[in-house]
Formats: C-alpha cells, sequence, structure tokens
C-alpha cells in the first residue's frame, strides 16, 4: 500500500484527501516513479474544481498531481531508457483522468513521459521546474520563435509559467518587461526582466509595444494583442470561454493572432530543459513547500495568489537536498 492525494468530488481545496492506496505496478512499456516531490500547477486545481468535467468526468476518486520529480523504483518490459534507481522528473498525461497521480508515493507513466533529472538538483526544485518550464520553452522557442533582441511582455509574471518565461526569455536575448505586483519588482529583476510594471496601475495601453506577448492570464487578449508590433506575435496560456473567442476572433490578423498550445513535455522536452538547467538559464523558484499530508494548504496558498513561483508538495526525504 501507498499514500495518495485523492478527490471524491469537485470543489475547494478542502476536498482533497491522502489516503493508502494499492500500489500500482508497470506494465509494458511504462516505468513505477518513487515520488519524492509533486507540485500544484493551474492544471490541478482546475481538476480539483470541476473545470475539467469534459476530462476527468464525474467517476471518483480522481488522482491530482501533474508533475514529478524522484526516482525509477521499477520498469515494465521493453523498458530500456531508463533504469531502476535513477533520478526523473516528468508527469502524466494531462488529458487523461487518473486516480492515483503525480501527488503519490509512487506513480506509474509511460516511459515516454520520464526523463533523467538534472544532475545537483534536489526532487523539490526539479519538480518545481518541470510544467512552468516546458511551457515558457513551447511559448517562446515554439509559438513565437523568440529572436535576440525583441521586446517581450510576460503577463503573470510572478507565478510559475511567468517566472519561468521571464528567465528564457531574458537567456534568449529578449528585452523583458513583467507585469506583476509592484512588490515582485526586485524578484523579477533578478530573474532578467528589464522592466517590471504593476498590473493593477498599467492599462495595456500604457504597457508600450511588444514583438511578443506571453500570456499566462487569459483576460483582455483583444486589446494586449493590439500591442504587437507589425509581425509581433502572442501567445496564451491562461485559457476561459472569452480567451478561447478572443483567439479565434485573432485568427484574421496574420502573423498577429493569438497563439495558444497544450504543454505536454515528453522525454525530448524534458531533456532540452535538462540542458537549459546545467547552462543556469533557468532556475526554479518555490514559494512554499508543504508535505503531503498538508497538501489542501498547498492548494489554498495556489488558489490565494499573489506569490512569486511555485507552491510544492514533497512527498518523501529522497532527494530533498541539492546533492
Amino acid at each position: 500500500m501507498m499514500k495518495a492525494a485523492q478527490i471524491f468530488s469537485y470543489g475547494a481545496p478542502d476536498v482533497l484527501t491522502v489516503g493508502e492506496v494499492e500500489r500500482p505496478e508497470p506494465g509494458p512499456g511504462q516505468v513505477l516513479v518513487g515520488v519524492a516531490a509533486s507540485s500544484v500547477n493551474g492544471h490541478d486545481a482546475l481538476v480539483r474544481s470541476g473545470a475539467m468535467k469534459i476530462v476527468s468526468g464525474r467517476r471518483f476518486p480522481i488522482g491530482v498531481g501533474l508533475d514529478f520529480a524522484g526516482f525509477v523504483a521499477a520498469v515494465g518490459t521493453g523498458v530500456d531508457s531508463v533504469r531502476p534507481g535513477e533520478p526523473v522528473w516528468g508527469t502524466v498525461h494531462p488529458r487523461e483522468k487518473h486516480a492515483v497521480a503525480g501527488a503519490a508515493e509512487f506513480v506509474v507513466v509511460a516511459a515516454d513521459r520520464v526523463a533523467p533529472m538534472p544532475d545537483g538538483m534536489s526532487a523539490v526544485r526539479a519538480a518545481a521546474l518541470v510544467v512552468p518550464g516546458i511551457t515558457a520553452l513551447a511559448a517562446l522557442r515554439g509559438a513565437t520563435h523568440l529572436q535576440a533582441g525583441e521586446s517581450v511582455l510576460v503577463r503573470g509574471a510572478a507565478g510559475g509559467v511567468g517566472t519561468a518565461a521571464v528567465q528564457l526569455a531574458h537567456a534568449l536575448g529578449g528585452r523583458v518587461t513583467a507585469l506583476a505586483r509592484t512588490r515582485h519588482t526586485s524578484a523579477l529583476t533578478d530573474l532578467g526582466a528589464e522592466r517590471v510594471l504593476d498590473y493593477r496601475e498599467t492599462t495595456p495601453d500604457d504597457a508600450g509595444t511588444f514583438d511578443v506577448i506571453v500570456d499566462t492570464v487569459g483576460t483582455d487578449l483583444a486589446r494586449y494583442r493590439r500591442r504587437l508590433t507589425k509581425g509581433g506575435r502572442m501567445v496564451t496560456v491562461g485559457l476561459s470561454g472569452p480567451a478561447i473567442a478572443a483567439i479565434a476572433a485573432s485568427a484574421v490578423f496574420g502573423s498577429r493572432r493569438i497563439r495558444t498550445f497544450s504543454a505536454d513535455p515528453r522525454t525530448a522536452q524534458l531533456t532540452e530543459l535538462t540542458e537549459l538547467v546545467t547552462a543556469g538559464a533557468i532556475v526554479p523558484v518555490i514559494d512554499g513547500v508543504y508535505p503531503l499530508t498538508d497538501i489542501t494548504a498547498a492548494h489554498r496558498a495556489f488558489d490565494r495568489g499573489g506569490a512569486v513561483g511555485r507552491q510544492m508538495v514533497q512527498i518523501s526525504e529522497i532527494g530533498s537536498t541539492d546533492r
């Protein structure tokens, strides 16, 4: 048996429970990961609240925890990409329902959903980078093809994806403006932002014009799209009904349309992220670390917002400190 965080109904963080479930075993092409750390992502909050019922349905229990870092406990037949005992990071499939997900002592995933963890990183720090790092890569290298010297606006810059996007945009040679709270100016400047504007006091017209806009908020998309330079590109990861409508309406604007995507980390993307970590281009930004038994508090902190960085769930002491 093992401990796992699950929900038995949709709602606020109080619906989360940590109980005993049967430890899974890997099938062909699968890996059993002993999880040392997971995190709270927007995806996890959406699953918990019921906003993703189209995927998760109404049959319970449902596991939470999109990403994880830990070690390979066992492999199924046909797996030779990782070996037992090896530190790995990865995600469960974001578009599938899971009775047990990353916030558990063990999780089974397909072998192509994990990769060796960066050398010298603790599991908590590694888990903090998986989804934000891959999302920032997809936004800046994939969707918008950021070039050195271009101006970049990051909305929601203090969040998990935002802090990763600020760092990666800076590493790629972008001139970064961050929209966040004024009190986060020092932290975001240290991560590579040239300017930090308070989103509560800055209208889209006040912000200026940009070659690339990375949005993690999902509001006022049409107004921000109008702040693109000729040939500018905009991408959003903050999806809602109005956001989807704005994305569809922007299709007539060619290169200046609003792009979106669903980050789905696989081994190749995780390996690319490892290279960036090794080069010092991106580091994890963590606000709080909670034990698995207090995952409800981690979700409350996430829902409350206003912090710089991520809310982490530590599940075991294995790999809990940098080596």
